[in-house]
């Protein structure tokens, strides 16, 4: 029997037509799997799993307990409890779990929408489709692949650090208050929901960039479809959570994106450059490892200069180290008061999807970063006018009156 990943490739390049049988070497489950994403996991078994050979590793390294045992003593995904933090890919040393794939059901429904498709980027992708892809020629190959137009998602990353900024300034009030970044990572926020819940009252009720990205264009388009496109996995189960369900219809990861270019054959360094720069500084290094902090630092002291109590930032990567940072909080043993997790070494850029190395992904955000025309969401146009078009009166507003910002969080309760 013939594995998920051979089949997915195969079906990418057209050389096996789903108007005809399935072929008997694969397997009807993994076809499911491939074109109704939605309903399994973010991780897939490749192949059967009856025997191991190494003590259930994959079982024993998930923290969220996703994977249980059915009646015929085969393991299952629960996709109601699994991340897609990964760690049971990197843990089978048989290689018989893999990464789940929306490529097929994605490229269906930009084909079949009646209405706009966006594609909407993480903050990491400047690179990550050869070095000389500007964001303007990469929005110029989302289109020929019949996207109406592209969105970086680090405008609203511009738009939830002033939010996670403003709700520092009222709820850190003194020294011993702090606060848990709840924008960007999934897997750090499903390890406070679901393992340190005690500490969910430090954690801003806010969406992550990717989801505001998502409601803001179904704001402006009811009928549009959203595609989001990043180096992580987890992002699949985050569009999926209830509460905040509906927003992104369909999350790629940056290789998906390029089996994509590539079956379609499609080459984006040699497009048209359509440049649009909307995001500031601030946004563009949501992609790294301290970037959260860095931005709302800066934007906090923008906003308030005068404040006696300053942002001061303590960083964790990788789920280990962000148990460890736990622990201090948890022992009163650090003197920070703004935490940022993020569940992969190095940030978004070392997420499992990314195509360049961590390092190398890093120095290219930074780049991207520098080059912004504006350092923080405060000094961007864009931000302001989206803030006005939205409703939004003064910038207070954005923790007294953005529905469309914020999470429901009460069914930890």
């Amino acid at each position: 029997m013939k594995t998920f990943e051979q089949l997915y490739k195969e079906v990418l390049n057209h050389k096996i037509s789903l108007n005809d049988p399935l072929p008997p070497e694969y397997h009807p489950y993994h076809l499911d799997c491939l074109l109704n994403p939605h309903n399994y996991a973010p991780v897939v078994f490749n192949e059967s799993c009856e025997k191991c050979e190494y003590e259930r590793a994959c079982q024993n390294s998930c923290i969220f307990d996703a994977i249980d045992e059915g009646e015929d003593g085969k393991l299952r995904i629960n996709p109601d409890l699994c991340t897609g933090c990964e760690a049971c890919i990197d843990a089978c040393r048989s290689e018989k779990i893999t990464a789940g794939k929306d490529a097929l059901a994605a490229m269906k429904a930009v084909r079949e929408a009646d209405g706009p498709v966006y594609m909407l980027v993480a903050p990491a992708f400047l690179g990550q489709f050869k070095k000389d892809v500007t964001p303007g020629k990469l929005r110029t190959a989302f289109q020929a692949l019949g996207f109406t137009g592209m969105v970086e998602v680090a405008l609203m990353a511009d738009v939830l650090t002033l939010k996670e900024a403003l709700e520092f300034d009222k709820h850190v009030l003194e020294v011993g208050d702090y606060q848990l970044t709840s924008c960007c990572c999934p897997i750090w926020i499903a390890m406070i929901r679901k393992i340190y819940h005690e500490l969910m009252p430090h954690v801003p009720g806010a969406v992550s960039p990717m989801i505001a990205c998502g409601r803001m264009v179904k704001l402006l388009h009811p009928d549009a479809v959203t595609v989001f496109a990043g180096p992580c996995l987890a992002k699949k189960s985050e569009a999926r959570e209830p509460d905040i369900a509906g927003a992104v219809d369909y999350v790629l990861t940056f290789q998906e994106v390029q089996d994509i270019f590539e079956a379609a054959d499609i080459h984006p360094e040699e497009m048209a450059d359509n440049e649009k720069e909307h995001s500031s500084r601030a946004g563009r290094i949501y992609a790294r490892t301290g970037g959260v902090s860095e931005a709302v630092r800066e934007t906090t002291l923008q906003l308030r200069p005068d404040r006696k109590i300053k942002v001061q930032a303590e960083q964790a990567d990788g789920i280990p180290a962000c148990r460890e940072m736990i622990k201090r909080i948890q022992n009163k043993e650090t003197e920070a008061n703004f935490f940022e997790g993020m569940g992969c070494p190095g940030g978004c850029v070392g997420g499992p999807k990314a195509i360049l190395d961590r390092e190398e992904g890093r120095r290219y955000v930074n780049e991207y970063g520098d080059s912004a025309l504006f350092a923080t969401p405060l000094e961007n146009p864009y931000v302001m006018k989206l803030l006005e078009e939205s409703g939004f009166d003064r910038i207070e507003d954005l923790i007294e009156k953005s529905d469309w910002l914020v999470r429901d969080f009460s069914a930890d309760v």
